[in-house]
């Protein structure tokens, strides 16, 4: 295998530590006042991907599911190091998981079939920062035909050989996977540490030709019935009392934490 080209999915998602506010029927997150990125998980993808193709010659392509509003998401990435993006536009609304993994499989053979690519890896987030669904790339793999591993923090190439190890932490250690390329996997926050944009990449991305593509998502047999915001978890204040008949039970809280 003389090069390796890399496939990386990403998803737009509300900014990492923003407050996620509902619509009125709390059926969707409220995005008016929200930023947005590409999540943890998926900034190590992209990092990895230009790692591997700089190591080891290929391309790296990023493509998403959503609304022409990503593609400053794709810009973001092509700004760190990729070659090539593509959106597939789906418009506003939000899809299931089982919906963005049909799109995204459709832009795959799209991309396969009229425009020649090959892609020898691909890869995803583990799960995206905001629905945290841990299905899409298991999803896609399955129907793509590729061996497919979650949970990645180590990734070693034998070109050679035409296979890939990949590492995963598990409680009793390492795991350690070998599959025949082309293969796909999840890959975990911890992986590398993503680069920061130069300017001149950020530049190159403003100029950069974004591929927009168009698929017809089937019916998905998922169904949102709602959201709701986990309660808050506010730390209580207790007023032991005020001075001298607070003594007793400031020593009671010292005994308790054990410095007393």
């Amino acid at each position: 295998m003389s090069d390796v080209n890399v496939l990386v999915c990403v998803k737009r998602v509300p900014g990492t530590g923003s407050t996620i506010l509902l619509t009125d029927d709390g059926m969707d997150v409220d995005t008016r006042h929200l930023g947005f990125t590409i999540g943890p998980h998926e900034e190590c993808a992209v990092e990895e991907a230009i790692r591997i193709a700089a190591d080891h010659g290929g391309q790296v392509t990023v493509l998403t599911v959503g609304p022409a509003e990503a593609a400053e998401q794709l810009r973001d990435a092509l700004s760190m190091g990729a070659d090539h993006a593509v959106l597939v536009d789906t418009g506003p609304g939000e899809l299931d998981p089982e919906a963005t993994a049909d799109a995204l499989v459709q832009a795959v053979r799209q991309l396969q079939d009229e425009a020649g690519a090959r892609f020898d890896l691909v890869l995803f987030g583990n799960e995206s920062a905001d629905a945290g669904h841990y299905q899409v790339g298991v999803r896609v793999a399955c129907e793509l035909g590729l061996p497919m591993v979650g949970g990645v923090k180590g990734v070693e190439l034998d070109t050679d050989a035409g296979t890939v190890r990949w590492r995963r932490p598990v409680a009793a250690g390492v795991e350690v996977y070998e599959s025949s390329l082309p293969a796909a996997a999840g890959v975990a926050e911890g992986l590398n540490l993503p680069r920061y944009p130069s300017m001149r990449g950020r530049l190159r991305a403003m100029k950069a030709v974004i591929t927009t593509l168009h698929v017809d998502v089937a019916p998905s047999g998922l169904r949102k019935t709602g959201l709701r915001r986990p309660a808050e978890e506010r730390p209580a204040t207790v007023v032991l009392g005020s001075g001298a008949d607070s003594a007793g039970a400031v020593v009671d809280v010292l005994e308790e934490l054990g410095v007393a």
